[in-house]
């Protein structure tokens, strides 16, 4: 048993059973050993599920970084798009990646900023944007993750619309798009306006 083999099955836990229902003792029996064994490979709890964050955001974190030349509004798109794909690859993704620390991935996000200045956005609302964009995507993966309880669209009275949360994601994504390429097109506009 190694590290890696605990965060693969602690993953599996979680899309079986939910957050809510992941513990170390569950995670124990799972790989046949004692509870204490857990800790020789993580102090605590939290150093698990931080752990199991930054492997279930693998697929973002592993996709291609933008390139000079590159048209930076679709790689914006493309970027959040790509986050949300990510945490819908697991149950309570949303849940698990809410409140990490991209400790690990600040090179990354330094590239993606730099790509965003040099292709003409002002650095501080290319940073509140990349900041909206994060948080809406996480917000709109747990609500999508939690209407798993949601009542049938069937029982719905008819004039309350059925939620596609697709679409309501992408409609949200474009408002936040559409919000930087103003202050783009503005340099020098306040962006807490």
């Amino acid at each position: 048993m190694n590290r890696e083999t605990v965060v693969v099955q602690a993953l599996d836990l979680l899309d079986e059973v939910g957050l809510e229902t992941v513990s170390t003792r569950r995670l124990a029996k799972r790989l046949g050993v004692e509870q204490p064994s857990l800790y020789y490979h993580f102090k605590a709890k939290k150093d698990l599920l931080a752990a199991m964050a930054v492997a279930a955001m693998a697929p973002h974190a592993t996709a291609p970084l933008p390139r000079a030349g590159d048209d930076w509004r679709t790689w914006f798109l493309d970027n959040s798009r790509s986050f949300r794909r990510t945490l819908l690859m697991r149950r309570d993704g949303a849940r698990l990646h809410a409140g990490s620390s991209p400790t690990g991935d600040l090179d990354r996000i330094r590239r993606k900023m730099a790509f965003l200045v040099t292709a003409g956005v002002p650095e501080r609302p290319a940073q509140m944007a990349m900041l909206a964009s994060s948080r809406f995507t996480v917000g709109c993966v747990l609500e999508e993750q939690a209407d798993v309880d949601a009542p049938d669209p069937g029982d719905l009275p008819d004039d309350v619309p059925v939620l596609d949360h697709e679409a309501a994601f992408e409609a949200g994504l474009a408002l936040i798009l559409g919000g930087l390429d103003r202050h783009t097109a503005a340099p020098g506009a306040d962006i807490t306006r």
